[in-house]
């Protein structure tokens, strides 16, 4: 009875594990479901830039779309912060929160980000985002160069498939927009805007 007791036991605590790392891993490896409603935005498409935010000194613009509660921006926003400092002197870079229950101060002092922070569900629809973290360079001509995934890795540590970087790169050589593979253009992450799968 012991022994049947025991393996009942060890049985229920594995499915449990099993649950626990579906729930927090297996799922953030899935494309983010396409919204019903989604209206894709073509790369070269002029994107009609909000909260003032402009392509300005000539500098291409990075859109950061960060959720501070998808585990997915959690684990990317180093790799995003390590793209600032490369590309600072050379690319505006801002930081854009889908949901006005956020506090930009908290976020900014949480994250320890020096980029300016706003708040524009709007934007991502304007760029074509449904999921973060995602990335949208917009060259300085305020048209879209790329849109999509910062890498194939969750901890964006795979050189071959940094794709931001990539594009950032891209539109700095002025090289028309890049034609990227499907891992960099399907959404992975949390949907927006309240970080639902």
């Amino acid at each position: 009875m012991r022994k049947l007791l025991a393996v009942v036991w060890l049985c229920l605590l594995f499915g449990i594990v099993g649950c626990l790392f579906w729930y927090n891993e297996y799922q953030y490896t899935l494309p983010t479901p396409v919204p019903v409603d989604y209206k894709n935005v073509p790369v070269g498409g002029f994107i009609n830039l909000t909260n003032g935010l402009t392509a300005s000194d000539n500098k291409p613009l990075l859109l950061h779309f960060f959720n501070p509660k998808c585990p997915c921006s959690r684990f990317n926003i180093q790799h995003f912060k390590q793209l600032v400092k490369t590309y600072q002197n050379r690319v505006n870079f801002v930081v854009v929160l889908l949901d006005d229950q956020n506090d930009i101060k908290e976020v900014r002092d949480k994250f320890d980000l020096n980029v300016p922070i706003v708040i524009s569900p709007g934007l991502a629809k304007a760029c074509g985002v449904y999921s973060t973290p995602q990335a949208a360079v917009i060259d300085t001509r305020s048209r879209l160069y790329y849109r999509g995934n910062y890498n194939t890795n969750r901890y964006c540590t795979n050189k071959e498939t940094e794709y931001a970087r990539i594009a950032l790169d891209g539109v700095l050589q002025k090289s028309n927009p890049i034609h990227f593979n499907a891992l960099a253009l399907t959404a992975y992450g949390c949907s927006l805007p309240n970080c639902e799968r």
